[in-house]
């Protein structure tokens, strides 16, 4: 076991795992943060999607021992009040269903409109294809997406 100083939303936290832990579990199991999901545990879905130095980061097979001294930013950081504008856009569009993917859904959007403000529809479906919806509401997730990027 390792003592392990992390940055997450602004604030430092002190851990004491193993050096292989998934950042994933460190935010879950030892420091309560349960809005980045778990589910398919081989970097393929995007539940647990994160932002580590603003890019959008699979959390479930990322080793603590990676992190060092990056800032990690999860869906309970991105902001204070759920008014981000990727938040206001996905509650105006409706966009879940079972809400199980969304945390990962809009930490990818809000990393991808940060470094693309103005993106078309086809440049929204590319980013967005990396995170999986078990619902199917894609359609939903392009039109918010497209949304939050007129109001930022």
């Amino acid at each position: 076991m390792a003592n392990y100083n992390l940055k997450i939303n602004g604030q430092s936290h002190q851990v004491e795992v193993d050096d292989d832990t998934p950042l994933l579990w460190v935010l879950r199991d030892h420091l309560g943060l349960v809005g980045t999901k778990f589910s398919c545990g081989i970097a393929q879905c995007g539940a647990c999607t994160v932002h580590i130095n603003g890019e959008a980061t699979f959390s479930c097979t990322l080793p603590v021992s990676s992190v060092g001294s990056s800032e990690v930013t999860t869906i309970e950081g991105l902001s204070k009040d759920g008014d981000h504008p990727v938040q206001k856009a996905w509650n105006e569009i409706d966009v879940a269903q079972c809400g199980y993917c969304q945390a990962g859904q809009i930490m990818n959007a809000a990393a991808f409109l940060k470094k693309n403000p103005k993106p078309t529809l086809e440049e929204i479906e590319n980013a967005m294809n990396r995170n999986l919806c078990r619902c199917g509401t894609y359609h939903k997730i392009r039109e918010a997406v497209a949304l939050a990027a007129k109001i930022i």
